[in-house]
């Protein structure tokens, strides 16, 4: 019963959240800058890096590709050449600097830079870290100059995977071939939505992949489980079979199964007094009632941006009904495949913080 209900809440949550897609798995599936401040040939202080940082995060975020995103790949940095510097007699003494910052948006992992700006600023300062600082602050996030510069980056990205999506889906569906589902996954994961049809092959080949994935382990898990149950029937091996069990995926194929087992112990354990065995099957209930009671909640806060959006499609998209049922029809289908990847998200946390890094330090610019 448990499980048919989580499939009909689950169709009920695919029809609810086509108004979420960009914002559901948080940066999944859109494209982001990464930013990076390397070292510099001229040393600077902490405070003017971290004015730098500061001033690229407000560049990124006001074409809108700012954030935090599991593809470390593609990086936006600055580099600073002091042009000249002059003191200035005082009282006070001060320092005069011309500066000229180069942008650069690169690919870390091909080595190669997609598009370069030079801007020329001067600042004036009683040190030399006050004249950088009155300089780096005169950057423009909406100055037309580095919006161009931003586009250049963002289009040859776009491009390079709308050119490249059947080899990354290869390359993809080939690490999962040999069992490495983790890393398909987190491949796939990175092509943006922005690549609609690249985007849309990548969603189905991630839900398959997840399915595998689950499947594989979910075979291995129960069969811990059972060997444990087998091994020992007392509540050390109740304990023991209920620990495994919490690792399951809800999605699991061998769900069911995996539900009987533990019907079959607490019916052992019915007649007995041993608290810690029913806490132990509460959990275990539990756990799979508050994956429940979450897409509950994602349910009633898509149907009520699902509502609000269809109020502005038909303000804005009268004319254009056929292309929002087509729109509707991908959001049902690809509801599924969104909601896998968000558990993927969860479960593989240690997988993707160790391997989504880069060093920046070694893009060549020049």
């Amino acid at each position: 019963m448990r499980h048919i209900q989580f499939i009909l809440l689950l169709v009920a949550f695919a029809f609810c959240t086509q108004a979420r897609a960009q914002t559901e798995l948080g940066d999944y599936g859109k494209l982001v800058l990464n930013t990076f401040v390397p070292d510099q040939v001229d040393e600077i202080s902490a405070d003017v890096k971290s004015m730098l940082q500061s001033k690229l995060n407000q560049i990124v975020a006001a074409k809108g590709i700012g954030g935090v995103t599991i593809n470390p790949r593609f990086v936006m940095l600055v580099k600073v050449n002091v042009l000249t510097k002059d003191i200035i007699a005082g009282p006070p003494t001060m320092i005069a600097q011309s500066l000229e910052l180069n942008f650069y948006v690169a690919d870390a992992t091909e080595n190669t830079i997609f598009s370069s700006l030079s801007i020329e600023l001067k600042g004036v300062g009683a040190s030399q870290t006050k004249a950088y600082i009155d300089a780096i602050k005169n950057i423009n996030s909406k100055d037309k100059r580095i919006g161009d510069f931003v586009e250049e980056g963002k289009n040859k990205i776009i491009d390079y995977y709308n050119t490249n999506c059947e080899i990354l889906i290869a390359k993809a569906n080939s690490s999962a071939k040999t069992g490495d589902f983790d890393a398909a996954i987190l491949k796939l994961s990175a092509i943006p939505d922005v690549c609609e049809k690249c985007y849309e092959k990548s969603l189905a080949n991630i839900e398959q992949i997840y399915q595998k994935k689950i499947d594989v382990e979910c075979t291995v898990i129960l069969k811990n489980a059972k060997f444990a149950w087998q091994s020992n029937q007392t509540k050390v091996g109740a304990q023991k079979v209920a620990e495994e069990l919490n690792n399951l995926s809800p999605f699991s194929s061998c769900q069911n199964e995996a539900d009987s087992l533990m019907k079959q112990i607490a019916q052992k354990f019915k007649d007995e007094e041993n608290s810690a065995i029913r806490e132990r099957m509460k959990k275990y209930n539990d756990g799979l009632k508050l994956k429940l009671d979450q897409l509950r909640v994602q349910e009633e806060e898509g149907r009520r941006n699902y509502a609000l959006q269809k109020d502005q499609q038909k303000q804005q998209y009268v004319l254009q009904k056929a292309d929002q049922e087509a729109g509707g029809l991908r959001g049902f289908v690809n509801a599924i495949a969104k909601l896998k990847m968000s558990l993927w998200r969860n479960e593989s946390s240690n997988y993707i913080t160790q391997n989504t890094s880069k060093d920046y330090s070694k893009i060549k610019t020049k």
